[in-house]
């Protein structure tokens, strides 16, 4: 059986798949579909809806803490991921944008910065004990 820290873990990572997914899947749909001319611009207005996805199981599924209300967790989660949101952004900004290169390996590398501060930062900043 896992522990509390592996469980929670857990829960993160699917968590954090379904939320990218979605926020890869309107990133993709903006670029192919809608034909964005701008790789960080697609990424930022499609990372408000991985945002979405990722509060509501942050709060109900992997921290279950429910001590902390909704208004007070929630600003501090938006903010916490509009920082993350940009620097996602920027990163593809220079990847994409500016050198030119493929805006999927560009979207991986972003999105690593994203796991490891989105954690630590929903831990200890939003969703704290």
């Amino acid at each position: 059986m896992l522990n509390d820290h592996a469980s929670e873990l857990l829960r993160y990572v699917l968590n954090g798949l379904i939320a990218t997914a979605v926020h890869y899947g309107v990133f993709v749909f903006m670029l192919e579909t809608l034909r964005f001319p701008s790789a960080a611009m697609a990424s930022v207005m499609a990372a408000l809806v991985g945002i979405a996805i990722s509060f509501m199981g942050c709060r109900y599924f992997v921290f279950r803490r429910m001590q902390g209300t909704f208004l007070q967790q929630f600003p501090r989660f938006i903010a916490l991921y509009a920082s993350i949101a940009l620097l996602h952004g920027l990163v593809l900004l220079i990847w994409s944008d500016w050198f030119g290169m493929d805006y999927r390996m560009g979207f991986l590398i972003a999105t690593g910065l994203q796991v490891m501060l989105s954690y630590f930062g929903n831990k200890i900043l939003v969703f704290k004990a």
